[in-house]
């Protein structure tokens, strides 16, 4: 995977040498086309008026002459008719030259070695030191007949060329800004939809598409971006069922009181009625402290992590009082109970395990069949305690498991059972099994039973 900051150098220095080439393709061919010719007639132009100052004052010296162009800048060849021939300036890289090419000047012709000059690039071309990129014109003095061939020195062509370099420089620097303008927005573009995802976000709506499909960062960022939008979607639904379940859950005890307390108020009730009737008001009200107490209890475990009160207690023996406890309720269902509760030393919040071991068992007897079994045990395996609650009740499909440690959730055996709860106390269950860095684990089948697995590491 290519990461933002790699692809960034790429683009950038990709950026630099594609506005580099460009730059120079378009200088190149701007030379070709128009300074190549140009600089040929230009020289052929100052070569002709050095041949016809010479010819116009015959008794100038006309080594000295020569030699005092070449201190301008510029590399003089001079060949005669016999076929002596002299240098003057800084030396030729490559003194050939083709005697057609000198027979033809000696014949009056102008040779336009620039103009013909090998279609090179130009800093090739035009800074090529040899003798045939340079122009060659007729020269007669005092009667004898020269072919004089002349071009600039290197110092002389940088000068020439400072304008051809200033705007290959020019023209690289402003197709270096419309690359990082066009390559920018291809970078800026998923953080501009990322923004808009985000507004979106903010007014509810979570039906966000972005580009997941990019091998950086941003596809990275964008991937954890739309998982955060699921999350925040499932936790607005939980939310609004949340709501709901618990006005209904409130709602139904209150009605329940309201009625009977209506009932109460009749002067003919009979005794036993009345009796009866205050029997389910307290059943009610027991229900709503029992959920009251439930829901504080989990967001105290939202709210606060430090909540842990721990120190080390004996596990089994803490299991066993829960038993004795619910001795009476398990004997009146006719439930076999049986168990393997080896003393065991933890070290974590006896009061908030407590509740969780209390869940499972009142679960475990609620959800039972009619002389069902459950079995109890603790284990102790490499760096874990294993608690294990198993019983031989309704049991629950896939389905209901996923959803089992979801708050306010029921499943619908156990509602069409009729079934008391709350349907918060698995979710007590793995909040406080997970505040000692442990995990629970449901499996269950349809009409067969449940068996729970409480794992808690030993520090």
């Amino acid at each position: 995977m290519k990461s933002l900051y790699t692809k960034f150098v790429v683009i950038t220095i990709g950026i630099m040498l594609l506005s580099g080439v460009l730059a120079f393709i378009a200088s190149n061919t701007y030379y070709q086309q128009k300074l190549k010719p140009a600089n040929d007639q230009k020289n052929t132009d100052i070569a002709l008026e050095m041949a016809y100052f010479v010819e116009k004052h015959p008794t100038i010296n006309l080594n000295d002459y020569l030699g005092n162009l070449s201190t301008v800048g510029y590399q003089i060849y001079l060949v005669e008719r016999s076929g002596n021939e002299t240098f003057f300036g800084a030396k030729f890289r490559n003194n050939e030259l083709s005697s057609t090419t000198k027979q033809s000047v000696l014949n009056g012709d102008i040779y336009h070695g620039m103009l013909h000059f090998p279609k090179q690039t130009f800093v090739t071309g035009f800074f090529a030191n040899e003798l045939s990129n340079s122009i060659g014109v007729p020269l007669t003095h005092q009667g004898k007949k020269y072919a004089l061939f002349i071009r600039p020195d290197i110092k002389l062509l940088f000068n020439e060329m400072h304008v051809l370099f200033g705007w290959l420089f020019g023209l690289m620097i402003v197709l270096s800004i419309l690359m990082v303008i066009i390559s920018t927005k291809y970078l800026v573009k998923p953080i501009s939809k990322l923004t808009s995802a985000t507004k979106s976000l903010s007014h509810g709506s979570y039906s966000v598409e972005l580009d997941t499909k990019r091998r950086d960062e941003l596809g990275e960022l964008s991937q954890s971006f739309q998982q955060m939008a699921r999350k925040l979607e499932q936790s607005d639904e939980m939310r609004k069922e949340f709501i709901s379940n618990i006005s209904h859950d409130i709602q139904s005890p209150l009605s329940n009181i309201k009625g009977y307390t209506n009932l109460l108020g009749k002067e003919e009730l009979h005794s036993r009625d009345r009796e009866q009737y205050i029997s389910v008001i307290n059943g009610e009200i027991s229900r709503l402290s029992n959920l009251t107490k439930q829901l504080l209890l989990l967001a105290s475990l939202d709210r606060n992590e430090d909540i842990l009160q721990k120190k080390t207690f004996n596990l089994s023996q803490q299991i066993k009082e829960l038993i004795r406890n619910y001795q009476w309720l398990i004997n009146e269902k006719g439930i076999m109970l049986c168990y393997s509760l080896p003393d065991t030393e933890y070290f974590g919040d006896p009061s908030l395990l407590n509740a969780v071991w209390d869940n499972l068992l009142t679960n475990a007897i609620k959800y039972n069949n009619p002389d069902g079994s459950i079995e109890i045990a603790v284990e102790t395996r490499e760096k874990s305690i294993f608690i294990i609650f198993k019983d031989t009740g309704i049991g629950m499909n896939e389905k209901e498991v996923e959803r089992i440690f979801d708050r306010f959730y029921r499943a619908d055996v156990a509602r069409s059972k009729t079934v008391e709860g709350t349907g918060l106390g698995l979710s007590i269950v793995a909040t406080i099994v997970k505040l000692h860095d442990g995990k629970t684990v449901v499996k269950s089948k349809k009409n067969e039973g449940t068996t729970v697995t409480v794992e808690l590491p030993i520090d």
